[in-house]
């Protein structure tokens, strides 16, 4: 992978985690420390994108980097540990009160 590449990754998982943080309040904690993580992670997925959900639209690519996949790819890792990181919350809440 090339710097351009690496870039392009970049900037899909700020914009996703950007509208999904501040645009949708899809925090488990609010702070830019809690926006950093979901970027580091959206970067993971979009960097999964390709070759988990394909090689669409060439027309929309870059070397290796399919743009729509990279997008699909950060989104449903962003919303799989967001989940996750609701629902372990909720249990140590739950064991809390027991």
């Amino acid at each position: 992978m090339n710097f351009i590449s690496f870039l392009i990754l970049l900037i899909i998982s700020i914009v996703i985690a950007a509208i999904m943080h501040y645009g949708f309040k899809y925090q488990i904690r609010s702070g830019f420390d809690s926006f950093v993580s979901k970027v580091i992670f959206g970067w993971i997925g979009a960097w999964l994108g390709s070759p988990v959900f394909g090689h669409w639209f060439s027309g929309l690519a870059y070397e290796n980097v399919y743009i729509i996949p990279a997008i699909l790819g950060c989104l449903a890792l962003l919303i799989v540990l967001g989940d996750l990181a609701l629902t372990f919350k909720k249990v140590e809440e739950k064991a809390k009160t027991e």
